[in-house]
């Protein structure tokens, strides 16, 4: 039975339904209508429903990876409980080894019910028992744990401790590796957008409607000030990388309440840009001819493939999500159903974006800064909360990354198990600025924030995304063969369950990359 706390922890099937809702669209969302409109109406639409179908894919063998992960700890558990058994019964005895006849599962042959099986003992004398003393007085072994008991998502495993778990010494470093350049590239975008977000507001007085990234280096903040937009914008970054970089430092924990808070804010955010949007489609302006977007450019493929890969990302965080949500039975439900609503939300903002406006910045919400010419005191409210929205969303989630960034790095070059060991500049001051100082850099040479979603979205975001999830479950599936056996089914197990689904991810992924590095190369 859970603890008490762990009650306390829960959270209902909705809640869980918005945690994952809020977690995928995020900054990728308001990129993705920039690279929509390079792509074209057509092949944009397209390659939404595709990405994010095999992303579903992906995310079903990360829920059945934290099951098999989950069974394989339980059965360890349950061969400790084994052993303490039987040391009970002969205290006076060295025992080194168990044989036992075990129960038949469904698959097995008679042969394989009387073959005995050795299991290796060790001792460990901090487990913590599944079941209470009472209930191993009273129950025999062979049905101590029922088909549910073994698979079951009751314990948060995160994906680095599933690496651990199924993956050797060198897929261990790569999983690391991959999962530090991907949160890099979250921490540049972050950086970018609100520091862009904040340039905008301040010059927004001089800010022309029709000005483009090209003339930010030479178009003035201010009509009688000496600062142009791109100086505004670097003094814009060091200063928000300075007020919230220290936060590294530290450990800082996101609660269920801010997470609600930021998903009303981008769920009122989204709607009035879609309303926006939708609104100048009905009420053209004067002289304003209708803009007639184009169908498809497949050059622009590359580009659309990294921003989709980063819009549907959350397969990193689905263990700290999924595991505390109180009923999972209808948990495929959930997902399928949330993927459902975010592809059709993303289609939606898209499509309205590209036939609204004529030019697209990079981050959507540029789209809608205020600027000299607007007389209307609503809309002039309405464009500076869209303006700081990513201020507000991103700035909260900024320390929560660098802090797991930091962890990482740590954990990649450091021993964990000797953390303590190391000296205090070491352990606390040196990965911090490590993970706070690069994406600063980055920042203040470029302020494109779909080239970092791009870069992001294409290589660090497909390993986390694809290659990670096809290798974790792969592995998953064998090791829970090979010790628990097929009798037991797994009741979380992706319902993509042939090796062809796992030969189909893996080739959309390769397809990928190599189109993504022959844009970049040519």
């Amino acid at each position: 039975m859970p603890s008490r706390n762990a009650q306390q922890d829960e959270y209902p099937t909705w809640v869980g339904f918005i945690f994952i809702f809020n977690l995928i669209v995020g900054t990728g969302a308001l990129a993705l209508p920039s690279a929509f409109s390079h792509a074209g109406w057509l092949l944009g639409s397209l390659a939404i429903v595709v990405l994010a179908f095999m992303s579903y894919v992906t995310v079903t063998f990360v829920i059945e990876t934290m099951a098999c992960a989950s069974a394989v700890h339980n059965w360890t558990r349950l061969q400790f409980i084994k052993r303490d058994r039987v040391l009970e019964h002969d205290e006076d005895s060295n025992v080194e080894t168990i044989i036992e006849a075990t129960a038949p599962f469904d698959d097995e042959s008679e042969e394989d019910v009387h073959r005995p099986q050795e299991h290796r003992i060790v001792r460990n004398d901090d487990h913590d028992p599944l079941i209470s003393d009472a209930s191993i007085e009273q129950t025999p072994l062979n049905i101590m744990y029922c088909r549910q008991t073994y698979y079951s998502l009751s314990k948060k495993i995160e994906l680095g401790e599933m690496a651990n778990m199924f993956f050797g010494r060198t897929g261990r470093f790569l999983f690391y590796f991959c999962l530090a350049v991907y949160l890099y590239g979250d921490l540049s975008i972050y950086s970018a957008a609100v520091a862009k977000s904040l340039r905008d507001v301040a010059c927004a007085r001089n800010h022309r409607s029709n000005a483009t990234d090209a003339d930010d280096g030479t178009e003035l903040c201010w009509h009688d000030g000496l600062l142009t937009r791109l100086d505004v914008y670097r003094l814009c970054l060091v200063g928000f990388v300075s007020l919230l970089g220290p936060f590294t430092f530290f450990n800082v924990q996101k609660t269920k309440y801010l997470q609600l808070l930021t998903v009303l804010f981008r769920w009122m955010a989204f709607s009035v840009m879609i309303s926006i949007a939708i609104h100048r489609l009905l009420v053209p302006g004067d002289n304003v001819a209708p803009i007639v977007p184009k169908r498809a450019d497949i050059t622009a493929m590359p580009y659309l493939i990294g921003t989709c890969i980063y819009s549907f990302m959350c397969h990193h965080s689905l263990p700290s999500l999924l595991t505390p949500i109180a009923k999972k039975d209808r948990l495929k439900v959930l997902v399928s159903f949330d993927y459902a609503l975010i592809g059709a939300f993303y289609l939606a903002l898209a499509l309205t974006g590209i036939f609204a406006f004529a030019d697209i910045k990079d981050l959507y919400t540029l789209n809608f800064v205020p600027s000299a010419d607007q007389t209307s005191g609503l809309l002039k409210t309405v464009e500076y909360f869209l303006a700081l929205f990513p201020v507000f969303t991103l700035s909260a989630s900024f320390p929560i990354v660098a802090i797991t960034l930091r962890n990482n790095l740590q954990t990649l070059f450091l021993d964990p198990a000797q953390i303590e060991s190391y000296n205090f500049f070491l352990r606390r001051v040196f990965f911090a600025l490590l993970a706070i100082l690069p994406p600063l850099v980055v920042c203040y040479f470029t302020e494109s924030v779909s080239n970092l979603v791009g870069f992001t979205g294409c290589y660090a975001g497909t390993g986390i995304q694809y290659l990670i999830p096809v290798a974790l479950v792969w592995s998953a599936r064998h090791t829970c063969d090979n010790m628990i056996g097929r009798g037991i089914v797994n009741k979380f197990r992706s319902p993509f369950k042939g090796t062809l689904w796992l030969a189909i991810v893996f080739s959309w992924t390769i397809a990928c990359l190599v189109l993504v590095t022959l844009d970049l190369v040519l």
